[in-house]
């Protein structure tokens, strides 16, 4: 664990690439075609006097923008993050002392449950 003045360096996310990037595209060309023809089949419903279709009709295009959304950090590996070796190997925040007490605790805790009445 870093002191309190030490600073880390940021570790910039690499882009996805090769064929899971490749992956990523398809899966959001079909995400998007699904959309679309939710959205078209729900406006024709709507157009059509079926007046709860109109909820869908507003929805389908927000999943479509939350699959794009997701589609972008994803390629752009926002949601990965490479660790430093030295991380890895760094010990735990709690002490073994620390993990009893808690486990003692919750020991307390579960017998007092057992005994409540209600």
């Amino acid at each position: 664990m870093p002191s309190s003045g030490e600073v880390r360096p940021a570790v910039q996310p690499t882009r996805l690439r090769g064929s899971d990037a490749t992956r990523l595209h398809l899966t959001l060309a079909g995400g998007l075609a699904l959309c679309t023809g939710a959205f078209i089949i729900e406006l024709l419903r709507a157009l059509g006097g079926h007046s709860f279709s109109w909820i869908y009709v507003f929805e389908w295009p927000l999943f479509a923008g939350f699959a794009v959304y997701m589609w972008w950090n994803l390629l752009q590996g926002h949601d990965r993050v490479r660790r430093s070796s030295s991380t890895a190997s760094s010990p735990p925040d709690a002490s073994e002392q620390e993990l009893d007490e808690w486990n003692l605790y919750l020991q307390v805790m579960e017998a007092a449950e057992g005994d409540d009445p209600a």
